[in-house]
């Protein structure tokens, strides 16, 4: 298959895998999806190979940017559909109405499993909240605000030890303003019997959370997070376009959708900056990308390093191929906002958000910041699910069928993805949701005492 008029490589769709469409000078440029993904480290043949073997990035160190806008017409749609959500006190809407445990600290991970077990509400496992210091410490609070203050949570718990740094007094802080009835706190070394004291208030948020019943929303009110992993040489072909269609579609309701990894902007970065719908947003995108290449630095790593050795197995030759297929998740909207660990989302439209590629990283920052459910799309398949329904795509039908399990939806099917995910807002279950596979992951860059 032939992706671009202008590339001098196809793609074998069995594979994943490229090939040479004509010979390519040692030193020439690869070029896939009509822009360069490396070079030839030598000499390679028409209908040869092209992989790690004979490709080597063309990325470097830190860049300057201009900001050049190549604005897309932002396209409207006035027949808005609608889903069944719950609206929040707040105005906020959620798509579900669960019971969530938040913990301050992962001194108290089994207080809280326990207590799920016992009262059928749901917790997220973490190990920080104490030892950590700075940006560490700020970033976990604010992680963990973003949980708590997430609309598909009709009540939370917020489960604390005592002597932990972040301690339920100085997490309140962060947290500021919330609706005690929809929040309550435990310090586990406050009372007798924690376990029954947090059924107690578990009981108090169920009878809370009964009160609100779904009703008509529009898709406006939609927030998406869009997120890849276990990707392969079809990644780029079938999935992430599909994603990209659905993005663009939702945006054009008035909806929201969210692109992370910020590695695998890296290459392809270029043609993000140059949506960018004023140059505010473009130098926010350029400190995106430049403060994550300057964390690489930070920590004695290569910028460009290669992808992982499932994404090699599966096709992807360079950064910049994997970049070039990732970021086709948005779609063709402006980017509108840039966000950081910890913001929430206030635009509607395209936004960026700072982080990893990294999967439960990921789909833990794309949590906080507030979307409704994730779009996980995956070549080679991934359990890995968020506090938030995690529809996974498969790139290809063999996939589909072999992890039923894991996977939701088939990119190469006829099916409508716009209606299947409206199902899931609807309230219809995921593959994440009905295994209980829901776990988080909070970026830390420095020191643990």
């Amino acid at each position: 298959m032939i992706i671009h008029k202008n590339d001098n490589v196809e793609v074998v769709l069995e594979t994943g895998h490229k090939k040479a469409l004509c010979d390519i000078k040692k030193g020439e440029n690869i070029v896939k999806y009509g822009f360069p993904i490396g070079h030839a480290t030598q000499d390679i043949k028409k209908g040869d190979t092209v992989h790690t073997q004979n490709i080597k990035t063309n990325l470097g160190e830190m860049l300057e940017y201009t900001y050049s806008p190549k604005l897309s017409e932002t396209l409207t749609n006035d027949d808005i559909p609608t889903f069944q959500g719950y609206v929040r006190e707040n105005g906020d809407v959620g798509i579900r109405n669960e019971i969530w445990i938040i913990n301050t600290v992962g001194c108290v991970n089994k207080t809280a499993e326990i207590l799920a077990k016992k009262t059928g509400a749901e917790f997220f496992a973490h190990p920080f909240g104490c030892s950590q210091l700075g940006d560490d410490h700020h970033t976990t609070q604010l992680i963990l605000k973003g949980l708590v203050n997430h609309p598909n949570a009709g009540g939370v718990l917020v489960l604390g030890l005592g002597c932990e740094n972040n301690n339920i007094a100085e997490f309140k802080k962060v947290l500021g303003e919330y609706n005690p009835n929809r929040v309550k706190f435990l310090v586990t070394q406050e009372c007798d019997d924690e376990i029954e004291e947090g059924i107690k208030l578990i009981n108090e948020l169920k009878e809370y959370a009964s009160t609100f019943k779904r009703r008509e929303v529009s898709v406006s009110k939609l927030r998406v997070g869009l997120k890849c992993g276990g990707s392969d040489g079809l990644s780029g072909i079938t999935a992430n376009p599909l994603v990209g269609r659905f993005s663009d579609k939702l945006i054009s309701y008035g909806g929201t959708s969210v692109l992370t990894e910020v590695p695998e902007m890296f290459g392809a970065e270029t043609i993000l900056m140059d949506r960018c719908i004023n140059e505010e947003v473009f130098n926010k995108t350029v400190s995106l990308i430049n403060d994550f290449k300057q964390y690489f630095v930070n920590h004695n790593q290569v910028i460009y390093e290669n992808p992982s050795p499932g994404n090699k197995a599966g096709g992807i030759s360079t950064l910049e191929e994997k970049s070039l297929g990732c970021t086709q998740k948005g779609g063709t909207a402006n980017v509108v906002d840039v966000l950081t660990y910890g913001d929430n989302l206030k635009k509607s439209g395209l936004n960026l958000l700072n982080g990893p590629g990294n999967d439960i990283v990921a789909v833990t920052n794309l949590t906080a910041a507030g979307v409704h459910l994730i779009l996980f799309t995956t070549g080679r398949g991934t359990p890995v699910g968020a506090p938030v329904p995690t529809i996974k795509i498969s790139t290809n039908t063999a996939l589909y069928n072999k992890k039923h399990n894991w996977i939701d939806f088939d990119a190469q099917s006829n099916n409508d993805i716009f209606d299947f995910v409206l199902d899931i807002a609807n309230g219809k279950q995921t593959q994440n949701e009905i295994n209980g596979y829901k776990e988080i992951s909070i970026f830390k860059d420095g020191v643990t005492l």
